[in-house]
């Protein structure tokens, strides 16, 4: 019988694990500097941008928070487990199921009783370093001058306090939950709590471990349940937000309760700790959760139903006007002005005489148009672009306030197609060059803008500046990033932009700032061909010891980054100040927790036909300031941030967490004190609320019988009219100044609101142009509340009006013959001549390829009465008796001759070498281009294609007929 021995097993050979753990370490450290190398190139940034320290604060409170996070869930998991382990009895007698379980856990119990500590610890930690400025503003909050009305505290507590509080206790639960579940489990598991023949029993050093978490965490409960009474005051209700008459006499005292019966059974459990028995903190418990069932839902419901719905208003007519108080208190409209207006409907010769300031700015340039017209006008190569839509602004030239339509030419490198490699794109290509401005009411012979600042190299008002700056490194389209600069006497090889014509040559330029992180280092530029995945920044010539790298670009993204407190609006705008093109932008101190407040969708409320729904990490607020404006320098990228509302508490709190960071509002020019203006997400905000809290008392608010909505763009029906900004002169005002508007039209939840004006709000806009000193008037809110006795049609009926009208009509086919498109501009509405008049301009394009928009003619109403002319001027006259008493700005303007036909008036002399019109069948022709129109929207409407066609043929006979006798009377 032969035997062999079993193989020896192979033991892994010494120089394959020094492979092993030598590639580990290698990975890790590749990591690791992968990890480093994200933050240095941040540091960088920041650095030079001179807000370091920002980010220095944001990681010291990171780390120190996950530590803080990691050590409290950590230290108490790993000493809970410790005790339960080590004062486990030792011979206890265990089942065979608990035998097996033991053999399964024992080789394991090392590694458990730290790891799970640390598994544990680790996701405190990282939920902790999330909720570091909910703590740094605790530690640098600011006492407020309000207190709320129902507690007497500070609001500050609500803002600053309240939040911190609610995390520490929700951290606390989350600690002890686990301390008292993995006490439960190592007690088990060891004998100190044995379940058997219907009996539980647990040992005695089990028994004051669990009773003492037990205990601690009944403690915690009973300060969430006091620290609720407080957070009543901005939890959302029915009708308001914060509590109303069931809330103070039946939720808050029911939460009293309960908070002091939560201390009573802990204290039940440490008495169990010492004597033993469980019974009484388990009936403590049970009568707490009948208590919390009774005190928080039925006595609540009781009192609602049996005292507050039939006899609602005296008795929650205290809590409404508290929260139409602190409402207006928390969105800035506390202070508005509402006069009631009994607007004239009726258009007499004159009636603008008093007006004349407002009606010679009214802005017939819509910048949400007119963007293809510039483009074509100014692109002057593919590879630039201009904004859409445009963006507004105002310039003082001679000493008149101008209102203007601006857009800064900036870089489109999409349009470089095969030339787009990344020598083009990062070194040749690497910013825009000038800004183009217009006039806001005015427009040439042939419709298009009339320029004050246009062209290459840059020519007007602004380019005749000593020491003007038209290049734009910094803006909304700026490459991903750009490398520039060189040392003195190099040749320039950046793009500064085209000369001659299409074949002509270049003109080149260095940029001459600091504008970037340097990369005049190779351990920089290794740091920056990781962040860029490009080795070309590592092996580059055109990358020299002056070079800067060029990134984060946006003048959002250049804000936010050194603010991270601010939300900031959603529409930067160019302006030059002192010589240079910066962008302006404005920044938002935000909270939900402000007392008795109500609550508004940031989102929704910004959103418009001009402003798709944005997303917000705060959407549903109740308090907003404009605390911050800031300025980015389009040339260089510099920061600069002004304290603009310096009373606000949570920009107090955030200076104090990143001091030396905010300029004060003295150090604010004169000449950028003139171009900023009051904000328009703020604005529209405020609109939001006043639809429903523009009445002052709390019976009006209650009966709810006078709530309003902004109308829908009658250019986008399913969206909000947005905002527009004027220069006009408000019922009350000396003068005009510059200033946003909006209208409101009554409220429906069933979609089907008249279109009729209820109220006109505008806001004083203009900042004024004193260095660091705000002008009296801005941010001045006035509304008219239109008499219920007359009625003013909305923005959609005026609409309606202008689209059906027959001579409108018939003018509008007339300038859509051939291969042209009409577009209907802003709807702009103007509080002059004792009553709301209504101003749209209208466009003609080509439908093909090259759009070009131009201003053909500009439609206005005021009452029921409405005229269609080529210019304003000539629209108010004949709107107003033949002499509006006022002109615009386009009353010089000779209209280019186009194919729009007058009708010659019988009774008015004519020249007899001239055929005139027959007026009669000129009728005739229009009578039957209404009809056909009539019958083809009908045969359109019903599905019915050979009614359709034929009535289109007809419409075409009768325009043609139009035309053709148009013709005759040239």
């Amino acid at each position: 019988m032969t035997t062999t021995s079993a193989p020896t097993s192979a033991t892994p050979s010494r120089s394959r694990r020094v492979i092993a753990i030598s590639l580990a370490i290698i990975a890790a450290l590749v990591a690791a500097f992968f990890v480093f190398a994200n933050l240095y190139a941040d540091f960088l940034w920041y650095d030079q941008l001179g807000f370091d320290s920002v980010l220095i604060t944001q990681w010291i409170a990171r780390v120190t928070m996950f530590v803080v996070g990691f050590l409290g869930m950590a230290v108490p998991v790993w000493l809970a487990i410790q005790l339960a382990y080590r004062l486990r009895p030792v011979y206890a007698r265990l089942s065979s199921q608990l035998d097996r379980y033991q053999e399964v856990v024992e080789p394991l119990r090392r590694l458990a009783m730290w790891g799970i500590p640390i598994f544990f610890g680790f996701f405190a930690g990282f939920a902790a370093s999330a909720q570091w400025e909910t703590t740094w503003l605790w530690l640098n909050g600011v006492a407020t001058s309000t207190t709320d009305p129902e507690f007497g505290l500070d609001t500050g507590f609500y803002l600053f306090a309240m939040p911190f509080y609610s995390a520490l206790v929700g951290f606390l639960s989350a600690v002890l939950l686990v301390c008292l579940l993995v006490t439960a489990l190592v007690s088990y598991l060891y004998g100190s709590v044995r379940v058997g023949q219907r009996e539980l029993r647990i040992s005695k050093a089990a028994r004051i471990q669990l009773a003492v978490i037990a205990g601690l965490y009944l403690l915690v409960q009973a300060a969430s349940l006091w620290l609720d009474r407080y957070k009543t005051l901005v939890e959302p209700g029915d009708r308001i937000t914060g509590p109303g008459y069931t809330g103070v006499n039946a939720i808050i005292p029911g939460q009293t309760i309960l908070a002091i019966a939560a201390v009573f059974v802990a204290l039940l459990f440490f008495v169990t700790a010492v004597i033993g028995r469980w019974r009484f903190p388990l009936i403590g418990t049970a009568l707490l959760v009948v208590s919390a069932i009774v005190l928080g839902i039925g006595y609540p419901w009781v009192v609602n139903t049996f005292q507050v719905q039939p006899n609602r208003l005296a008795l929650e007519k205290p809590y409404y006007q508290r929260n139409v108080d602190m409402t207006h208190e928390a969105y800035g409209v506390d202070d508005l002005d509402k006069q009631d207006f009994q607007a004239v409907t009726d258009a007499e010769a004159g009636q603008l005489r008093e007006d004349a300031a407002t009606t010679a700015q009214v802005r017939i340039m819509d910048p949400a148009i007119i963007s293809p017209n510039v483009r074509q006008l100014e692109q002057f190569r593919g590879y630039y672009q201009f904004a859409d839509p445009l963006d507004v602004d105002r310039y003082d030239i001679d000493g008149v306030s101008q209102d203007t339509v601006v857009s800064v030419r900036e870089l489109d490198l999409d349009e470089l197609g095969a030339a787009a490699d990344w020598q083009n794109s990062t070194v040749v290509y690497t910013h825009g060059y000038g800004l183009v401005v217009a006039k806001g009411n005015d427009r040439t012979g042939d419709g298009d803008p009339v320029f004050l600042e246009r062209g290459i190299p840059a020519s007007g008002f602004l380019s005749d500046q000593e020491d003007f700056q038209p290049r734009v490194y910094f803006g909304e389209y700026s490459p991903t990033y750009s490398i520039v600069g060189a040392p003195e006497g190099t040749e320039p090889v950046e793009l500064d932009y085209p000369t001659g014509g299409d074949s002509g040559g270049e003109t080149k330029t260095t940029f001459e700032g600091n504008g970037g992180p340097s990369l005049g280092s190779v351990f920089n530029r290794l740091i920056y061909a990781l962040k860029f995945q490009a080795e070309q920044i590592l092996f580059s010539d055109y990358v020299n010891s002056d070079s800067q790298i060029l990134y984060d670009r946006d003048p959002l993204t250049r804000v936010q980054k050194a603010a991270p407190y601010l939300t900031l609006d959603s529409d930067p705008y160019p302006s030059v100040v002192d010589g240079r093109i910066v962008w302006i932008v404005d920044g938002y101190t935000l909270s939900a927790n402000y007392p008795y407040s109500s609550t508004v969708s940031l989102a929704s409320a910004i959103s418009d036909s001009s402003n798709p729904a944005p997303r917000f990490a705060l959407d549903d607020i109740n308090y907003i300031r404009n605390s911050v404006k800031a300025t980015v320098d389009a040339y260089d990228g510099s920061v600069k941030l002004y304290a603009w509302d310096d009373e606000d508490p949570l920009l107090q709190a955030w200076q104090n967490v990143y001091p030396s960071t905010v300029l004060p509002i003295s150090e604010m020019s004169g000449e950028l004190m003139g171009h900023v203006r009051y904000p328009t997400d703020l604005f529209k905000v405020q609109r939001t609320v006043l639809g429903v809290y523009h009445v002052d008392d709390a019976t009006s608010f209650f009966q709810s019988d006078n709530r309003w909505q902004t109308p829908n763009d009658p250019q986008a029906d399913q969206q909000l009219q947005p905002p527009y900004y004027l220069t006009m002169q408000m019922p009350g005002q000396e003068s005009p100044t510059y200033s946003m508007f909006t209208s409101f039209i009554p409220s429906s939840t069933t979609g089907n609101a008249r279109n009729v004006l209820m109220g006109y709000l505008a806001v004083d806009s203009n900042a004024g142009s004193e260095a660091g000193k705000k002008a009296e008037d801005y941010g001045k809110l006035r509304m008219l509340v239109i008499d219920a006795d007359t009625t003013v049609p909305g923005p959609g009926q005026v609409q309606n009006t202008f689209n059906s009208d027959p001579l409108v009509s018939s003018q509008i086919n007339l300038l859509k013959q051939g291969q042209s498109e009409v577009q209907n501009g802003n709807l702009l509405t103007l509080p002059v001549g004792g009553g709301l008049l209504y101003v749209q301009p209208v466009f003609v394009q080509s439908s093909g390829a090259t759009k070009l928009p131009k201003l053909q003619k500009v439609l206005v109403s005021f009452g029921d009465d409405i005229a269609f002319e080529d210019t304003l001027s000539e629209a108010l006259d004949t709107l107003f008796g033949g002499d509006s008493g006022a002109t615009a700005g386009d009353d010089d303007v000779t209209p280019t001759p186009g194919p729009t036909p007058e009708p010659t008036d019988p009774a008015e002399p004519t020249d007899p070498a001239e055929p005139t019109v027959p007026s009669d069948e000129y009728e005739a022709a229009l009578q039957d281009a209404q009809e056909a129109m009539v019958a083809r929207d009908a045969a359109l409407q019903a599905g019915d294609l050979a009614a359709f066609a034929e009535a289109d043929e007809q419409l075409t006979a009768a325009v043609e007929r139009l035309i053709e006798l148009g013709a005759q009377g040239e």
